[in-house]
């Protein structure tokens, strides 16, 4: 673990998702070129990765197609890193999937990470045609199915929920072996995923809980508990010369945002966010972290000492938010406070 006087060397990401709440409409054109817009620029000035998120039949139009957008990102950029934070992967065919990461990882000269999730909201399942009880043994069959044709395996494959004869991915991901596969969740069986199927685990805000279990669930199987690879971070930390004034400007969007996923975690039975009526709320809860440079490298570094990470992400612009009032902040981050854990 680093010292109290020791920043610890992080790589630093976006996380981004398209939202386009009512309230703030705009034409989905506009948002999705300013947002790929953004994530060029970034890349520029300095960021190492991108995170895309999921989720389907939102009135909001949260993506729901997170490849098509990694294959537009692979083609704008050059550099920066492009993952999945998360696909939903019980709801995808794994041998698809297989061929669309590996389509994106040559797009992107090899740059492709995968990360998955199991999802929590029924309505989602349901929607696509899929039995939400047999989402845990469809996501162990499908982390298997991916890595082994990844790395090369021409794959027959007879499970409980996929029954495959001879497939093969072609043409192969750049990466060799294959392309990271991450897994993300905050219960035993998402840290147990992870340690078995994965090389790494990928959460958000305060994940010490599931990090122990991570790291038991890699000494169980016989794994080097020191070699855990975590991808974690605030799910809010916006830099700011006038850190009251922009809190302000934020904090609607953001409590939009929280109250939705409260609701949506509160119908599986999770109580990961709260429901908050009021900004004074969302002040007060400590989701919303918005800070100068100074501030925002200790709570950095403070975060990483207590949950050994190597690559450090937070939510980028939130829902109905300008992409490109986001600049400043970003700049700020990527000027000030990035090079602090550069060394």
């Amino acid at each position: 673990m680093p010292t109290a006087t020791q920043n610890p060397r992080l790589r630093f990401g976006l996380w981004v998702d398209f939202r386009n709440p009512p309230q703030w409409r705009r034409p989905y054109k506009d948002l999705y070129a300013e947002t790929l817009e953004m994530i060029a620029w970034a890349e520029n000035v300095g960021y190492d990765d991108v995170w895309l998120s999921e989720h389907h039949f939102v009135d909001d139009g949260y993506s729901p197609a997170q490849m098509p957008i990694a294959a537009a990102i692979a083609v704008k950029t050059k550099k920066i890193r492009i993952g999945t934070s998360v696909v939903l992967l019980p709801m995808y065919d794994p041998v698809r999937l297989a061929e669309d990461g590996a389509t994106v990882d040559i797009l992107s000269g090899g740059r492709f990470e995968l990360g998955a999730g199991l999802g929590y909201r029924a309505g989602e399942f349901e929607g696509l045609g899929l039995k939400y009880k047999e989402r845990a043994g469809r996501m162990n069959e499908a982390l298997e199915i991916i890595r082994r044709l990844w790395e090369g395996e021409t794959l027959t494959f007879h499970g409980k929920h996929f029954n495959i004869e001879g497939a093969r991915v072609t043409p192969e991901p750049v990466q060799k072996p294959r392309p990271p596969i991450w897994v993300g969740g905050f219960a035993k069986g998402a840290t147990r995923r992870a340690a078995r199927y994965g090389d790494g685990y990928i959460a958000i805000n305060e994940v010490r809980p599931a990090y122990d279990n991570y790291v038991a669930e890699l000494h169980a199987l016989g794994k080097d508990p020191a070699s855990a690879h975590v991808i974690a971070g605030h799910v809010w930390l916006v830099v700011a010369n006038d850190p009251d004034k922009t809190w302000h400007e934020l904090a609607p969007h953001v409590l939009y945002q929280i109250n939705l996923y409260a609701k949506w975690m509160g119908d599986s039975g999770q109580d990961f966010f709260p429901h908050m009526n009021t900004v004074e709320d969302l002040r007060k809860s400590g989701l919303l972290n918005v800070a100068t440079p100074a501030r925002s490298i200790e709570l950095i570094r403070d975060y990483a000492s207590r949950i050994r990470i190597e690559r450090y992400y937070t939510w980028t612009c939130p829902p109905g938010y300008p992409p490109k009032k986001m600049y400043e902040h970003l700049e700020l981050f990527a000027t000030k406070v990035m090079p602090h854990f550069r060394g």
